[in-house]
């Protein structure tokens, strides 16, 4: 229990550390992006100059400390990085259920993250604490749905079931923050734009447990986008319907069957 709440807490500083950075590098003299509002909203004089200065030389000294400190961050995103719902809820001892879980929100925080860039996003906002509780509501919520998806034998639709489930899950608890993303055509609107970046990613997820056991594909991400905004508008549909989990399984179902 002890070493759960810890990485809680660190999931949490985390995202509070990655927001101080962005705020940080918003408020560089130099930077073409928008300031904080309580930068922005300062009236013209130098001292708000200096602020963007000072900004700036503790960026860069925040960025040559990094250099020095290791950590995981992956050198590249792409399908290689997905894993099946086999990784991500292991059966076993607390350790391997720990595992499961870290290895899961920081596979999902970048993988977001990467879905967002390819819509244009500029430095997207994204909570990988949102995704530690997307982790404990499917445990909590939907174990059978796990257990069926994760069986030897598992079917399409039982793969489908659980993807369906943890996409309605990342949708409850939205990891992507609103008001952080840019407004281009391609990204507008507020639910449209969450299941445009976490449906590809449940998607792929599926397509990673169906094909358990061989190498990930490099493009399965970018496969797993294009079919997702094939099916955008029944996605969206089946989401919004009360009984959602029952409503997107077969849409999921579809789509892995024709992709696997």
């Amino acid at each position: 229990m002890l070493r759960q709440i810890s990485e809680d807490v660190r999931a949490n500083l985390k995202d509070r550390l990655r927001e101080l950075r962005d705020a940080i590098r918003q408020s560089r003299h130099d930077s073409a992006g928008e300031p904080p509002p309580e930068i922005a909203n300062l009236p013209p004089f130098p001292g708000k100059s200096l602020l963007g200065h000072a900004a700036s030389a503790v960026d860069e000294a925040l960025t040559i400390a990094e250099s020095f400190i290791p950590h995981s961050r992956p050198l590249k995103v792409d399908g290689t990085m997905v894993k099946s719902l086999r990784a991500y809820f292991p059966e076993g001892d607390e350790d391997r259920q720990i595992g499961g879980e870290r290895q899961f929100r920081r596979d999902m925080y970048y993988l977001t993250r990467a879905v967002l860039a390819g819509y244009g996003a500029d430095n997207p906002r994204v909570h990988e604490a949102s995704f530690s509780a997307v982790h404990t509501a499917m445990r909590k919520r939907h174990a059978d749905l796990l257990a069926g998806a994760t069986a030897d034998a598992a079917s399409t639709d039982q793969v489908a079931a659980a993807c369906a489930a943890l996409l309605v899950e990342c949708l409850n608890h939205r990891p992507v923050q609103p008001g952080e993303i840019g407004t281009g055509p391609a990204i507008a609107g507020d639910r449209s734009l969450d299941i445009r970046c976490l449906a590809p990613v449940v998607l792929a997820c599926g397509l990673a447990t169906k094909a358990d056991g061989g190498t990930p594909e490099p493009d399965i991400l970018e496969i797993a986008v294009l079919a997702a905004e094939v099916r955008e508008d029944r996605i969206r549909q089946a989401c919004a319907q009360a009984n959602a989990v029952q409503e997107l399984t077969p849409v999921l179902a579809t789509l892995l069957a024709h992709l696997t």
